[in-house]
């Protein structure tokens, strides 16, 4: 039944492209697909969010560019389950877990057309059900918080069934938790080729490996004392546990629930009892041999306040960092290695020594929030889409990139045996998170859509004229438009518009809401 309905589903997605590559509204509307993608069709932009910030024009430059190259990401190939699917890009033949997780938080925004939840199907189906696949699933073991972006992607959509079917059916998310938690070290797996697995549990923690953790030359581990344990595969399993707990709250399985609030507290006091440093005020990885503190910081260490380990005191902590320009704050923020860190790279980033990686970033930024800390996120995210635009507008060629320098606009580089190396252009791919989402969601302010509770807060700052139109949600199409005092607001059904604290009782059609 589950194939069934998933096939249905994708031809369903197919008729939907092929609709949209047919139809021909006006010029200024459609967006060619990048040379080379493969991707047949056209991007129709009135099917997406407008965001309305008059304050900066060039975000919202930046945030059609990220749009144009996600259109390029989109895929088409046979042999595996799930086509249409996003592409990372980088090999045609190869997919990664957490590069495609952290795309399903900005193809939420048009689910209609891109195709961000159906792509963990290339994913769960092999690993899972193993359904043979002419994709190969480079890294196994890399990140793995599916639970999360499927929780984000139901308050979106407030589709039920598809939580359904994936906790009950299948019970997708259930299996790979424990899947995750019974590798071993040295497996290669055959029937979807890959690089072997790095990632094995122990008593207090996860062994695991550079490259599969997706940070392929970080400094952590520097000075370890046996194997690493590292902080964030323990923190990710935590963030699982909990966001199936509430995905089956959600469907009402009551057993799941308590089993993986069971699974999530016993994590949550690993996490507190071992990795937490008091004096530091910060969680670190281990030294498996005395369960010593490995001292490299890196924003992984916010993988705990996403997973809400941290009580409020230690949060604070945290957050204090996010602001320090010696850690991950300063004018270019969010630097994959402390700029305190003696491996740290002022001048190229030198990949994972420095490069400021935008699935950190947002993943960071989503860990303030959960804490309140939503002045940070708002300077932040404007800082780094900031030096995101700039790059765009003064580095040839003028395009997003995999990752960008800690210390200029400019991208990264990664220095070789033999020189240095640019990083990936048109990586959207995960760094459409800053122009898409960051804008919308900490820049521009609408913070939470929840399609469950027809609910959108918004924290509105800045000045001049500022919102979104058509906005998707559940059943909900709105456009919600701020100038001064004065909101704007159409929409196609009724839902509570909260701003700044204070809620207002939306009705479908146009209205006017005056703000203190």
């Amino acid at each position: 039944m589950m194939k069934k309905r998933i096939f249905i589903t994708t031809l369903t997605c197919l008729w939907i492209f092929t609709a949209i590559a047919s139809c021909k509204p006006a010029d200024e509307n459609i967006v060619n697909p990048s040379p080379g993608t493969g991707l047949k069709g056209e991007l129709n932009k009135a099917e997406l969010p407008q965001p309305v910030f008059s304050e900066n024009q060039n975000l919202i430059d930046l945030y059609w560019k990220a749009w144009e190259l996600a259109w390029g990401r989109v895929k088409y190939q046979t042999g595996v389950f799930q086509s249409p699917y996003m592409d990372e890009n980088l090999w045609d033949d190869t997919i990664w877990i957490w590069d495609t997780e952290f795309m399903v938080l900005f193809c939420k925004y048009a689910p209609h057309i891109f195709p961000g939840i159906e792509s963990l199907n290339n994913f769960y189906q092999p690993i899972l059900n193993q359904v043979p696949s002419t994709l190969r699933i480079q890294h196994p073991d890399n990140p793995a918080f599916y639970s999360w972006v499927e929780y984000e992607y139901y308050k979106m959509t407030g589709d039920k069934e598809h939580i359904k079917r994936l906790l009950t059916e299948e019970r997708f998310l259930q299996r790979h938790y424990y899947w995750f938690d019974n590798l071993k070290r040295g497996t290669k797996f055959n029937n979807f080729g890959h690089s072997w697995i790095g990632l094995e549990k122990r008593d207090i923690g996860y062994i695991w490996s550079w490259t599969p953790s997706g940070m392929d030359n970080t400094p952590r581990g520097r000075g370890r004392k046996g194997e690493l344990l590292w902080m964030d595969a323990l923190a990710q399993q935590a963030t699982s546990a909990l966001y199936i707990t509430r995905l089956a709250e959600e469907v009402g399985d009551a057993a799941t629930a308590r089993e993986f609030k069971n699974l999530y507290n016993h994590n949550k006091e690993l996490l507190n009892s071992y990795y937490w440093d008091k004096q530091d005020g910060f969680y670190y990885d281990l030294s498996e041999d005395d369960h010593s503190f490995v001292k490299v910081k890196t924003p992984t260490v916010y993988w705990a306040m996403l997973a809400e380990v941290a009580d409020a005191a230690q949060a604070q902590r945290l957050a204090q960092y996010a602001t320090d320009p010696n850690t991950f704050g300063g004018e270019y923020p969010w630097p994959s290695v402390s700029r305190d860190d003696p491996d740290y790279n002022h001048e190229i980033g030198d990949y994972w020594r420095g490069g400021i990686w935008l699935p950190l970033a947002y993943m960071a930024t989503k860990a303030l929030e959960k804490y309140g800390y939503y002045d940070m996120a708002y300077e932040n995210s404007y800082k780094l889409l900031t030096q995101m635009y700039d790059t765009y507008a003064q580095f040839t060629p003028h395009t997003i990139w995999e990752c960008y320098s800690p210390s200029r606009p400019r991208p990264s580089e990664r220095q070789r045996e033999n020189g240095r190396e640019l990083v990936s252009p048109d990586f959207c791919g995960w760094s459409a998170l800053g122009p898409i989402s960051l804008f919308i969601e900490n820049v521009i302010g609408f913070y939470n859509i929840d399609a469950t509770k027809n609910l959108v807060e918004w924290r509105k700052t800045g000045h001049g004229e500022q919102g979104i139109k058509n906005l998707r949600f559940g059943n909900t199409v709105t456009d919600i438009v701020a100038r001064d005092n004065e909101v704007t607001v159409n929409s196609n059904t009724d839902y509570t518009l909260k701003i700044n604290g204070i809620e207002y009782p939306v009705k479908a059609g146009n209205q006017t809401l005056l703000i203190p």
